[in-house]
């Protein structure tokens, strides 16, 4: 097993031990889809050196602590397991030998200031029923939906998640079905077509948002999620989702990949038309057959080959495109538990149309907001000491693009205005039971991930930016630089950064020759 190495304890340049046979590959930055590459990499026969900037793995899935207390900074909400669990298959070994998933029920709650609440169940007789309180006339335009949903995730997830776009002429053979399914159209549109009741209406709408979309502007696409969710429910990492990291973490080091952390790439450099040389802040400096980046889009472009005629040429075309919303996180602790409170709930604000387009619009923070509530001891009661409740709540913000918000004056008073607000409707007493807390912000975004405009899930899931018009997995002129991640086909969220991976691994296995093996690899 190789161990992580901190360039800090290591001053001198590091020369990981490769095979001369097998090819080199560099993935930069350890992000879910970072990791997902490296170990796909290092399974198939690739010399895999995995480089982190962070103290940490995990890229936005980093762990904060406070004190005693430690915090998920995201993703929580895990709903393709299998994804996951093929990461270890494909050496033989088991995610269960690395990490306890553990069921999430109900999924989410939903709740509204009128004192509603929809519960989100995996379960179909449970989930109609909370339809039926709602508006009983809609349960069968959900069922119709769900149909739908279950075509799309036919179509769009199992069919077409983890194949590339590299060529307009692969987005075409798609066309006909993705048309068909009236992709063109929006989510909310598409939902509005089969359910009539508006809270419901938002309550099958709403998961846009958690990959960086406007759910009145996403392609309808992304309603898959419903029967994606549907299918495999929601899970939680034992230990939070730190723990599903550092499992992946191990697998790749098991498999006898190289990881540095602590340690920014700051360049790479580009001969006769391929990448070469990737050097770091601290030294390191390797040559390699392969670079595969899941560091931000633009970034790296524009920082890692900044040098280069493509990366100056491709950092100003992709900053024309356009960027999701980004996101105010607190993160708190409570020496009190809260126990009627789930652990995903989705907290609606007296607006819901006009809120988005204000998010993703600016020019100003918004005076009111929806958020996102999670409290993951209500999974896994370890998160958190005896008689203790660890929390985050989330706010989707404009990015720094779209308003030029101060956020070192502005986010503590934000951050008041938000436990004002849950403790008036969610939380009673809560800034009296706080005894540990820690925010970030857009600022936040763009400083510790280098992130454009501080965009917390990279290109906005428009049509025009999905598929074939996303970031491709290989870049169209630089024949060994690569992609995985948010920016990256198919998008952002834990099953989309994954399936990235997957569709990345699968070129780099046919530009290398070893298409046959990772094909008998990943039949066993």
């Amino acid at each position: 097993m190789s161990e992580a190495i901190r360039v800090d304890d290591n001053p001198t340049p590091l020369k990981p031990a490769n095979d001369s046979a097998k090819p080199t590959a560099c993935v930069i930055g350890a992000g879910f889809g970072g990791l997902a590459l490296a170990c796909r990499l290092q399974s198939m026969g690739f010399q895999t050196t995995l480089i982190e900037a962070r103290d940490k793995l995990g890229g936005r899935a980093y762990v904060y602590e406070k004190g005693e207390f430690f915090f998920d900074g995201g993703p929580t909400v895990i709903t393709d397991p299998s994804c996951l669990e093929e990461l270890f298959a494909l050496s033989g070994r088991k995610m269960s030998d690395y990490v306890e998933l553990l069921p999430v029920e109900p999924m989410y709650r939903l709740a509204w200031e009128d004192g509603k609440i929809f519960d989100y169940f995996q379960d179909t007789p449970k989930l109609e029923a909370q339809i039926e309180k709602f508006s009983p006339s809609d349960v069968a335009g959900y069922r119709k939906f769900y149909q739908y949903s279950e075509a799309l995730f036919k179509e769009g997830y199992l069919k077409l998640g983890t194949v590339p776009f590299l060529d307009f002429w692969s987005m075409l053979r798609c066309a006909p079905q993705l048309a068909g399914l009236q992709a063109q159209r929006s989510v909310h549109g598409r939902v509005s077509d089969f359910i009539k009741d508006p809270q419901l209406r938002q309550a099958f709408s709403f998961h846009t948002l958690l990959v960086g979309g406007d759910p009145h502007k996403t392609s309808a696409v992304y309603a898959l999620i419903h029967a994606l969710e549907r299918k495999w429910g929601v899970w939680f990492p034992r230990g939070g989702t730190g723990a599903l990291v550092r499992g992946i973490g191990k697998l790749f080091e098991d498999l006898g990949g190289t990881t540095i952390i602590g340690d920014p790439v700051e360049e790479v450099t580009e001969v006769g038309g391929k990448l070469k040389t990737v050097r770091t802040k601290n030294g390191f400096t390797q040559d390699f057959d392969a670079i595969a980046s899941n560091a931000d889009i633009v970034h790296t472009y524009e920082k890692l080959l900044g040098k280069t005629p493509r990366g100056q040429k491709v950092s100003q075309s992709l900053k024309k495109k356009r960027f999701s919303m980004s996101l105010f996180v607190a993160y708190f602790a409570t020496n009190k538990k809260y126990e009627d409170v789930q652990h995903h709930t989705i907290c609606f604000g007296p607006r819901y149309k006009e809120l988005i387009a204000e998010i993703f619009s600016g020019p100003d923070l918004p005076d009111d907001f929806s958020l996102y509530l999670h409290r993951p001891t209500a999974t896994d009661p370890g998160m958190a000491p005896e008689g203790h409740d660890s929390w985050y709540v989330l706010s989707p913000v404009p990015h720094l693009g779209k308003a030029d918000i101060d956020w070192e004056v502005e986010g503590p008073k934000y951050k008041e205005k938000i436990y004002a607000y849950l403790e008036k409707h969610y939380l009673p007493g809560l800034r009296e039971h706080i005894v540990a807390d820690h925010i970030i912000t857009p600022q936040s975004f763009k400083d510790d991930l280098a992130a454009h405009h501080g965009s917390a899930f990279s290109l906005e899931p428009v049509l025009t930016q999905s598929a074939f018009f996303r970031m491709h997995n290989r870049d169209d002129e630089i024949s060994n630089l690569y992609f995985a991640g948010a920016g990256t086909h198919p998008g952002a969220g834990i099953p989309g950064v994954v399936g990235s991976a997957k569709a990345t691994a699968g070129i780099m296995a046919e530009d290398f020759g070893l298409a046959s093996a990772y094909a008998a690899m990943a039949a066993e």
